[in-house]
């Protein structure tokens, strides 16, 4: 089945990829100061390997196997420098192939490589487009990119044949929604800044941006800021030349046009109707999972990207909760912290795309959530818990539902005790 919408997108803002090679040539992006890897590391989704295994292994893979990863349309290497860091510092074998069209781009992200010390990574300045020709790869990190590309499908279709036998995408593509106002901002600046250099272009820009209103559908955006974090943000957000949104009708479209489905976007709560509806609603029988998502979209409208997690068709695997076995892991504060901000609020408040939340938990459930501390399988907090069998699995689904919704808890043996595999370890 084809989605509604996936072959609008693909005919839009047709440009000469030269354009965008001349763009990042110009201003990296993101603008990323190398000697920074000495004080600060920078995380985010996708690609923080703990996600990686909670979507695409279930929150199993043998972490003594090496990970055999591609970061396709790197950038400077933020996605790159996360993968490696991360696992190095867990002392996992890994082998990364980085492609890349911008020469001074890649530069920049060799620099932070280097400067940190990070092995096993290959530089290809090159297209994701033949990312086929580098091998096949457990996992593929793609964020920010085919939205940029001439034709999406092409890009999706072609990460698709680079995946490995169940290995997973992480991508991270832009929403129509939360990005009120900059189209009609990058369509009027393309018109004008026609012939021009980039330096040209981003003077020009900036210059017209000062006299747009202030009540400009974009002026009144709170959720976009890329334009004030200096002139490669604003070259990127508003002078683009190749820039695509997609609802989530299009992605899931793009994605089964590749031969892949979703796993799941990495705050899934935020796609449900759940909390957006009357309580006495009774939906269509008909709804598919991706109506429900899309219609979600379109409620909160204040969605400015689609991240997530997708498989081949037929390969996608979940975490279970209850899997004795299973290792999870609170991303945030310290667990034993908020558990006793929960006890004494009655909640747990999150902000996620300028929306405040107030997660509701009781003080049993507060009481679970501080017993996590990334060591201890379910089965282990479950008897640390004190409650019998049937009553501890019936809290700790309802937490870890709540939590993994909006991305606060995931599963990972990552930092699991190893056991000798045969399988050398030279990372570190």
């Amino acid at each position: 089945m084809r989605y509604e919408g996936a072959t609008e997108i693909i005919s839009r803002l047709h440009k000469p990829v030269s354009q965008v090679q001349e763009h990042y040539n110009a201003y990296p992006y993101p603008a990323r100061d190398p000697k920074d890897e000495r004080k600060r590391l920078i995380t985010g989704s996708p690609s923080n390997p703990m996600e990686i295994d909670h979507h695409v292994f279930g929150g199993a893979r043998d972490w003594n196997v090496p990970l055999r990863v591609l970061v396709a349309g790197g950038g400077s290497g933020d996605g790159l420098i996360q993968i490696a860091q991360v696992l190095t510092d867990a002392k996992r074998p890994y082998e990364i192939t980085y492609i890349d069209l911008s020469i001074s781009t890649r530069k920049i992200a060799e620099k932070r490589a280097k400067i940190r010390g990070l092995k096993n990574i290959t530089f290809i300045t090159g297209s994701l487009l033949d990312a086929s020709e580098y091998g096949a790869f457990d996992y593929i990190d793609c964020c920010g990119v085919l939205h940029h590309l001439l034709e999406p499908q092409a890009g999706f279709d072609a990460l698709a044949k680079a995946l490995a036998p169940k290995g997973g995408l992480g991508f991270m593509v832009y929403a129509p929604y939360g990005r009120s106002g900059v189209y009609p901002l990058q369509e009027a600046f393309g018109e004008l800044t026609q012939g021009m250099t980039p330096q040209d272009r981003l003077s020009f820009g900036k210059s017209v941006f000062q006299r747009v209103p202030q009540n400009h559908e974009f002026k009144r955006n709170t959720l976009v800021g890329d334009h004030q974090d200096g002139d490669a943000g604003f070259y990127d957000l508003l002078l683009h030349s190749q820039d695509i949104a997609c609802t989530v009708r299009d992605v899931a479209g793009l994605l089964d046009a590749a031969g892949l489905e979703l796993a799941n976007f990495t705050q899934p709560a935020m796609y449900s109707l759940d909390g957006l509806l009357p309580p006495d609603f009774v939906r269509p029988d008909q709804f598919s999972r991706i109506d429900e998502m899309h219609l979600a979209e379109r409620l909160r409208g204040n969605m400015k990207t689609h991240i997530g997690y997708a498989m081949k068709q037929g390969e996608v695997v979940h975490v279970d909760p209850l899997d004795p076995t299973a290792i999870p892991h609170f991303i945030g504060e310290n667990p034993k912290k908020v558990e006793a901000f929960i006890v004494q609020r009655g909640g747990l408040p999150v902000a996620i795309n300028g929306q405040k939340l107030g997660l509701g938990m009781s003080p049993q459930a507060a009481k679970l959530l501080g017993a996590i501390d990334g060591v201890s399988s379910v089965g282990m907090l479950q008897e640390k818990s004190g409650l019998d069998l049937a009553a501890f699995n019936t809290a700790w689904a309802k937490l870890s539902n709540l939590l993994c919704g909006y991305g606060l808890m995931l599963y990972s043996g990552l930092n699991k005790i190893k056991k000798s595999s045969g399988v050398p370890n030279d990372i570190g």
